[in-house]
């Protein structure tokens, strides 16, 4: 069983450094269930960005439970530094990698960390109190006050959920940024990545290819 600190690490480079974890995830179809069904078995997963490292909790049951992803890595890479205060979403936040390194880079901003996995929501929670960042809001979508408008998004978002409901998902989230806001979406060209940018252009929504890595696009959108 994985030990708990019972105090917060001394710097934000200091953290919970575990080694190298196991293979993927045994149970994907489980990540954006309300409840996983998949048995518990906790592990640490390691964040190392340029200048910034820590380690969080993570679980079987939610996206990539056994390490970063590859397209959440070349979202928190590729996309900018976020605003320095003002509300940020993380969409689909799993156990937290985009919604901790958010916090830690802007802690005068409050982020939004969203999901509809339980297990995802707790682990999440648990990871902002172990790295001792109360700015971060943990929240079911339907618990997020409606007259919150983003500064930004940034979303890994879960396209196995189906085209339609991907399609009404980021349409209402996106519909609420802020005036001269962006979202910072990242999503694999195997996947759909191009057809999607296509779409939200059809929308209405002015969106840029930022950047494409490994095989996933990295895409900007804003009101025009």
């Amino acid at each position: 069983m994985l030990r708990k600190p019972t105090r917060c690490p001394p710097s934000a480079d200091e953290g919970f450094l575990a080694g190298a974890n196991g293979p993927g995830q045994a149970h994907p179809e489980h990540y954006f269930s309300a409840s996983p069904s998949a048995p518990s078995e906790p592990t640490l997963v390691s964040v190392n960005l340029p200048g910034l490292a820590f380690s969080l909790l993570s679980d079987r049951g939610v996206f990539s439970g056994r390490r970063v992803d590859p397209g959440t890595m070349a979202l928190l890479e590729q996309a900018p530094a976020p605003p320095a205060e003002g509300d940020l979403l993380d969409l689909g936040c799993g156990y937290g990698p985009v919604a901790c390194t958010l916090a830690k880079k802007s802690p005068a901003a409050t982020v939004w960390a969203v999901d509809v996995n339980s297990r995802a929501l707790q682990l999440a929670k648990e990871n902002a109190k172990r790295l001792c960042l109360p700015n971060v809001r943990v929240a079911h979508p339907e618990a997020v006050p409606a007259t919150i408008r983003f500064a930004a998004v940034w979303s890994n978002p879960p396209v196995r959920v189906g085209k339609q409901a991907l399609q009404q998902m980021l349409s209402y989230w996106l519909s609420r940024l802020s005036d001269h806001a962006s979202a910072w979406l990242v999503i694999s060209r195997h996947l759909g990545g191009d057809s999607l940018a296509s779409w939200l252009t059809g929308q209405g929504w002015s969106v840029r290819r930022a950047a494409s890595k490994s095989g996933y696009r990295v895409i900007e959108v804003h009101r025009p």
